[in-house]
Formats: structure tokens, sequence, C-alpha cells
């Protein structure tokens, strides 16, 4: 079943009514729904899903009867917050679209010190509603309760002092201790409110960056004796995380 996104405004006595143009074009012509077909809505704010029957399909607005009202419970117990270094390239696209999948709920660009991409204010701008618009269709596609912000672009030092507001920062770095102190601060996740990751960019974190963020309480971690590409990190991670979470979650 197709799933979309909506507001609580969105919902009537009668029904619900559809109006953004993107979704109105996407059931009409991307999708070709008719009448009769059904749909799955959720409301992040109600955080309930709505299954949904189309009534009918108007020039500018779909019709849809209320078949069916169920809770969600698709959200990772901790909020993840994902601090991915600016990777060349589209990677970043990747880096997004996957990091939703596995259950970030927000994703901050960070430019680091050995980044080799440099955004300018103008490109960060269009970057970022790129980025916003694949986090959608990402949170679509994965069937998640809410859909995944990506902030503004943050220097390294702007992206510690956000991460403070959190209950618990990692930062994988190749130098950190061994696998055994890994799991056991990992493990140590269970019980926490909301999570910070710091990726570093291709060529990795300086020291400084690394030192920065233990400052501000970060736990040095790492992912194994291999190096991992920056946009395999985030999801090496991601997917460890989720998967321990969704376990102790008992889905």
């Amino acid at each position: 079943m197709y799933h979309f996104f909506i507001e609580a405004g969105a919902i009537g006595e009668d029904g619900i009514l559809i109006t953004d143009p993107e979704d109105v074009n996407h059931i009409r012509n991307v999708l070709r729904m008719r009448e009769g077909e059904r749909l799955c809505l959720c409301c992040q704010e109600k955080e309930k899903d709505y299954i949904c029957r189309i009534r009918s399909l108007e020039k500018e607005m779909i019709r849809l009867d209320v078949e069916d009202i169920t809770g969600n419970s698709r959200e990772l117990p901790v909020k993840i917050t994902l601090f991915q270094g600016l990777p060349k390239g589209d990677k970043m696209e990747l880096v997004i679209q996957k990091a939703v999948e596995l259950g970030a709920v927000e994703i901050v660009p960070v430019s680091c010190k050995r980044a080799i991409v440099r955004l300018d204010r103008k490109k960060a701008e269009k970057k970022v509603r790129r980025w916003n618009e694949i986090a959608k269709n990402a949170a679509r596609q994965s069937k998640r309760s809410m859909v995944p912000v990506v902030s503004d672009v943050m220097s390294f030092a702007e992206a510690v002092e956000y991460g403070k507001s959190m209950d618990m920062l990692l930062i994988p770095y190749e130098d950190a201790k061994g696998i055994a102190h890994s799991r056991k601060v990992v493990a140590s996740v269970k019980g926490k409110g909301s999570l910070g990751i710091y990726i570093g960019p291709e060529g990795g974190f300086e020291t400084s960056e690394v030192d920065m963020a233990a400052e501000a309480g970060a736990f040095p971690i790492t992912l194994g004796h291999r190096i991992l590409r920056t946009e395999t990190a985030g999801m090496a991670i991601l997917s460890i995380l989720s998967f321990y979470l969704e376990e102790e979650q008992g889905s």
C-alpha cells in the first residue's frame, strides 16, 4: 500500500483531503491511482496512520474516506541525529536516503577541516532543499512515521555545540579503542532519549576535531579493523543501532 504524509489540518469529519500539489500529481499522474483504491496516510502530529480509500480525484485535490485508524510504531526509541562530514559528488544523497531508511530523525551536513567539498551560502541552500526532498521520498518509501529533517550546513564547532543538547554522542574514529570497548559504549545507548553520531568526510577527522567532540562528551568508538568510506560508516553504525534498538523495543 502506498504511503503518504499529511498534516492534521487535512483530516476532517467527512474524510481526508490531500491538496499538496506534489502529492496530488504523484497519486494521479505517476502512480495513476483510481477511485476506490487504498492509501496509507501518516499524520506525524497525531501519531496515527489512516487507511483510506480514494473517493474522488479532482484537478487540485484528492478526497478520501477513512476506513481504519491505527497507531504507528515504526520509529526507534532513541532519536538519532547523524552529523555527516560533507562528502564529494552526490554521495550525500545516498547517505541521506539510507540514514532515513535506518531510522535517523535528523541529518546535519558538517563542514569539517579535511572536507574536500566547500559550499557557499547560495549553493548550500539549494543543496539542503534538494536533500530534504530526498529525505521525504525515503521516508515515504520506507513507511516512516515522520519525515526526518536535513538541517543547514554547520561547521564542526557548531555541530559539536548542537550535540551538547543530546543525551549521548558517538564519534567513530580509526584510532579509537578496541571492539570490546565499543560494544559496551553502543550497549549503553539503551534508555537514552537522543543520540548524535559524528561521521568524518573522505579525509577523516583531524585529531583536534576528535578532541573537541570528546571534550563535549562524545565517545570515540571503532567500527572494526577495516577503514570504511564516509558514505559507509554512517550506514554501518546506524545499522548496528537500529538492529539493537529494534530488539530492545520488542519489534
